[in-house]
């Protein structure tokens, strides 16, 4: 399947090096281009890409802003919104995840971060960046003590709770199968099962369960 790729941000020469990145991937196609968050708005519902690659700081409607209106709590048909943005800013990662958003990286996060985050929010799934990953789960394990970690619903394997560790490190997939000697297929089969038994959407909810039930550092 060839996934279909809208990508927003004001600066052209990003817009063009993205475009080019992702049309050079055998499964991906950019089928569109908006200079501000309204017409990436107004392209996204016309278009119905599969994924959504949006700037935050943008005229007319930003890129949050834009999320909310595609992806929000309130979307009877939420896209897959996947925002990159220049800005390591705790108040764009927290308003963009608010927002709906499948991922959320840095511009220098590199060719493969943004591959893995297209697909990831293609699949239904999410993936932060790592290094915000890790802040913000560090600023979630220095705050106010949390309430117990609820039980998995089916005990962990001793390899899932070795990818379990990794994950709350802010690994990515392919640092997981190098760290753990397995293929990037077992590292997925893993991640879906560790979801199942834990009842998290994602990769970041993975990690938040790892730090309340003091797994994180395995």
């Amino acid at each position: 399947m060839t996934i279909s790729v809208l990508i927003a941000d004001d600066q052209e020469i990003i817009r063009t090096g993205l475009r080019m990145m992702l049309d050079a991937q055998p499964d991906m196609t950019v089928v569109g281009e908006a200079a501000d968050g309204l017409e990436a708005v107004r392209m996204a519902n016309e278009l119905r890409p599969d994924v959504c690659l949006f700037d935050i700081r943008m005229p007319n409607l930003d890129g949050i802003e834009a999320t909310r209106r595609l992806a929000g709590p309130d979307v009877a048909d939420p896209m897959a919104v996947v925002v990159i943005t220049t800005f390591d800013l705790d108040e764009y990662v927290h308003g963009a995840l608010k927002a709906g958003a499948r991922g959320f990286l840095l511009k220098d996060a590199g060719p493969e971060l943004l591959f893995q985050a297209v697909h990831a929010a293609a699949d239904g799934e999410a993936l932060i960046a790592p290094r915000v990953t890790a802040r913000l789960l560090a600023e979630f394990s220095s705050g106010q003590k949390a309430a117990p970690a609820r039980e998995p619903f089916e005990p962990l394997t001793d390899r899932e709770e070795e990818v379990l560790a990794t994950v709350a490190q802010g690994h990515t997939n392919s640092e997981i199968a190098e760290e753990l000697h397995i293929s990037l297929s077992t590292v997925k089969t893993h991640l879906t099962s560790l979801m199942n038994k834990l009842g998290a959407r994602n990769r970041v909810e993975i990690a938040i369960w790892a730090y309340e039930s003091n797994r994180a550092g395995r």
